[in-house]
């Protein structure tokens, strides 16, 4: 590998400057796949430590993922409105400009899923595959009640927190030592949802991946029924912490590849 390929770099739009890893295969060239991360992680996190870097390498696939506005080394805002997922499927869609890149396979991860839904439809000329990991008909219903996330995020002591969900992602913040308060302005601002029509002009071929466990992401055979080219896939015995990294997931996901290569 070269340098470039290992290090991080850093391009700026709308105000930010954002962080991204761009690793190519040991050939040189392979077909893009660009990933998008889930809300308090980072390319790191998501998709480095858990080895998908590595597998789509060693499969010959260029494997590219940035930080989103306000996670990992990319900058931060405070503002909500920083934070639609429109607005991050325009950082995602810029990177592929700044690589000079014209298709690419596109993969999110719960929030990093939304935003990649979004880029199917503001930017369809970009996404040539999607892959949702970790959200089904979420995208469509919304995941849940987000606000007590928002509030145990800036909590000033950890230990008061109650509600079980707050506490787990305020752990994985405090893990992966985010900024809590960009995370806050985050969790406001990047919950807009599709409509079922919006939903069903995303054309490209999809594959959306839940886990068994997952109380989080909805259901993903419902969500692949309003879409026209989409397939639903069980990772079984994962929740939605566990699911992104498990290896029935990955295998999958090459297979998605190899059936619909640029």
């Amino acid at each position: 590998m070269t340098v470039q390929d290992t290090t991080l770099q850093f391009f700026r739009h709308d105000g930010f400057d954002l962080a991204y890893l761009d690793r190519r295969p040991a050939s040189g060239a392979g077909d893009p796949v660009l990933m998008i991360h889930g809300f308090a992680s980072s390319h790191y996190v998501n998709w480095v430590a858990p080895g998908w870097f590595k597998t789509l390498n060693d499969a010959g696939y260029r494997a590219i993922a940035l930080d989103n506005r306000g996670h990992g080394s990319t900058s931060k805002s405070y503002e909500a409105s920083d934070y639609t997922p429109a607005r991050m499927a325009g950082d995602a869609a810029a990177l592929l400009d700044h690589l000079g890149i014209g298709r690419a396979h596109v993969m999110g991860y719960s929030m990093g899923a939304r935003v990649s839904a979004f880029m199917a439809l503001s930017d369809p000329d970009k996404v040539a595959t999607l892959v949702l990991g970790g959200l089904g008909i979420g995208l469509v219903d919304g995941v849940g009640d987000w606000d007590p996330i928002g509030e145990a995020l800036l909590a000033e002591d950890a230990a008061s927190i109650t509600h079980a969900r707050g506490k787990t992602f305020r752990a994985f913040a405090d893990q992966t030592r985010s900024d809590r308060r960009a995370l806050a302005a985050c969790i406001i601002g990047s919950r807009d949802e599709l409509t079922e029509d919006q939903v069903a002009l995303i054309a490209q071929p999809t594959l959306i991946a839940v886990g068994t466990k997952d109380d989080i992401a909805g259901s993903a055979e419902e969500l692949a029924a309003l879409m026209p080219n989409a397939t639903a896939f069980a990772i079984e015995g994962r929740d939605h912490m566990l699911s992104v990294g498990d290896r029935s997931f990955k295998q999958r996901v090459l297979e998605f590849y190899a059936e619909n290569a640029l």
